[in-house]
């Protein structure tokens, strides 16, 4: 099935039906959360990051959230991305910064 709604995603992706999962469809839009430390300067660095590897931001989607005590921070962006290996680029780069504890 090659209808991705828009998401990247394959409609059938963990419906527990039978039905043929597909994984990750591309080209697509993909989000994707990276977890910090506060004091990073994240909300500017994440999307920084993802275009140094050669993808488009949605910038008007990026949006945060701090930790209850303040010290961690997530960031949330959505991005276009061609291709599987772009995709893991992704997770790589934002993986390989000091401040990011992990991605999502």
């Amino acid at each position: 099935m090659s209808d991705t709604k828009g998401n990247g995603k394959s409609p059938n992706a963990g419906a527990g039906n039978g039905a043929e999962v597909t994984g990750f469809q591309f080209p697509g839009e993909f989000e994707i959360t990276a977890v910090g430390n506060a004091s990073g300067d994240l909300k500017a660095r994440v999307p920084r990051l993802l275009e140094d590897v050669g993808l488009h931001v949605l910038h008007e989607t990026v949006r945060h959230r701090h930790s209850r005590e303040g010290n961690f921070i997530s960031v949330t962006v959505s991005f276009n991305c061609p291709s599987r290996e772009k995709y893991e680029a992704a997770h790589a780069a934002l993986r390989a910064d000091p401040d990011i504890k992990y991605t999502l």
